[in-house]
């Protein structure tokens, strides 16, 4: 089974390590931006299961994207301070691995969220992140508003 389910929109990030690990979908619930993957061979270690580095980047993806999707917020770019993934069980070639995603916490500086993923509806992933607010305006690269990432509404 290779299709993505109903109501998932590519991510428009067309660059850099995600364009080469991706792709990577969304679609918004109402309250939550659910973020997912099919599980390709290119995805998987020896075991024929999602590597655990794929499913550390689909983390670090899910977490702040996630979370500015949801406040309807543009923080800017949000580096990566800390990320720490549970690895609850394996995610199998050709499974449908599903994200949501929490704000723990905003300082002024500082985002605190966390997640958790499964894999044909069987959970796979903790996870939970620190990433730094950056500012809506700042030069770095990357930054853009999550909202033209994905075409879907939210309604």
């Amino acid at each position: 089974m290779n299709t993505i389910p109903e109501g998932f929109a590519p991510f428009k990030f067309p660059m850099g390590f995600l364009d080469v690990n991706g792709p990577l979908y969304g679609r918004w619930d109402g309250t939550h931006l659910r973020l997912g993957f099919r599980v390709e061979p290119r995805h998987c270690n020896p075991g024929m299961v999602a590597h655990g580095g794929m499913l550390a980047l689909f983390a670090d993806m899910q977490l702040p994207v996630a979370a500015r999707f949801q406040s309807q917020t543009d923080m800017g770019f949000l580096p990566t301070v800390h990320l720490a993934c549970d690895y609850l069980a394996p995610a199998p070639l050709g499974a449908w691995v599903e994200g949501q995603a929490d704000v723990a916490c905003v300082t002024r500086n500082l985002l605190f969220a966390q997640g958790m993923a499964t894999a044909d509806g069987m959970p796979v992933l903790r996870a939970n992140g620190i990433f730094k607010i950056t500012s809506a305006t700042s030069t770095k690269s990357g930054d853009f508003l999550v909202t033209n990432l994905f075409d879907i509404r939210k309604d």
